[in-house]
């Protein structure tokens, strides 16, 4: 069937946006109470890794739900190649580690089902609801300008690079990062850090702000959490090593970097909006 280019949301997007969401409502519990996780697919120490992942999963939760209720589809479709990469990371770094997981957990089944089910099922969603958007700015809308999608260039290749680090030779993560992890979390941090440096390839690619917006709220929800973590969870670094000052340094700029674009992209719509209406009035 012949897709118009309407920007819909087709029924099959939603679907799959409301039965993720449940799943990644529940494991925002690995934040609430990062001590306890005997209910999850491994138990998981320290607990800045456990409320790492939670954050990541709070974030996967806002995006889904605004893909379930999204008016257009160019306005999320930048977070799905990101999630398509970062379940590919999770389904690397699960068949590696296969013998650190709980197989008597229901959660871990649930886990290893998702994580096969969702490399497949992401993208092809993205492959068929991408025939809709019309790719060009639409009426309100303005341009990412170049010299921030420069930045995110750079960015996004950063933290990708590190993502692959992490998940093809975790032992060289582990020496030098800023608490304690295992080969299983290594590879699964890597996701974790494999998502936000495709998210910002996305939007650098894009380049409409609409398309960049409720991806970025996401990420800026996580980002937001990761930094509370690391409050609650200090003692838990090796202030002996500047890796500790490193990591909390960097996650704290790109937390201020992204907040800064979000409100100077929100000022520079509205600024725009206001001279069309200007416009449109003097035209009258």
């Amino acid at each position: 069937m012949l897709l118009r280019r309407d920007d819909g949301v087709l029924w099959a997007t939603r679907v799959l946006g409301g039965f993720i969401v449940p799943f990644l409502v529940a494991a925002f519990a690995l934040y609430l109470v990062p001590s306890r996780t005997g209910w999850f697919a491994w138990d998981i120490k320290p607990t800045m890794t456990t409320m790492l992942l939670g954050a990541g999963y709070a974030a996967g939760a806002y995006f889904f739900t605004r893909v379930v209720f999204a008016d257009r589809w160019h306005e999320v479709h930048t977070g799905f190649l990101p999630i398509t990469a970062f379940t590919l990371f999770m389904a690397i770094a699960t068949g590696r580690n296969l013998d650190r997981f709980d197989h008597g957990r229901v959660a871990f089944w649930v886990w290893t089902v998702l994580y096969v089910v969702t490399p497949i099922l992401v993208p092809l969603t993205w492959l068929r609801n991408r025939r809709t958007d019309p790719r060009t700015l639409q009426e309100g809308d303005v341009p990412i300008p170049n010299s921030v999608r420069r930045a995110l260039v750079v960015a996004g290749a950063s933290m990708s690079a590190v993502a692959v680090v992490l998940l093809v030779s975790p032992s060289t993560m582990i020496d030098v990062w800023p608490w304690t992890v295992t080969p299983l979390t290594a590879a699964v941090l890597g996701g974790w850090f494999a998502l936000p440096g495709a998210v910002a390839l996305m939007m650098a690619i894009d380049g409409r702000w609409s398309a960049a917006r409720i991806t970025l709220e996401s990420q800026l929800i996580g980002l937001g959490l990761i930094l509370a973590a690391v409050v609650r969870a200090w003692d838990e670094f090796d202030t002996s090593e500047p890796a500790a000052y490193l990591f909390v340094a960097g996650i704290a700029a790109l937390f201020l970097g992204l907040t800064v674009f979000y409100v100077a992209m929100l000022t520079r719509q509205r600024a725009a909006t206001r001279g069309r209406d200007v416009a449109a009035g003097i035209a009258r």
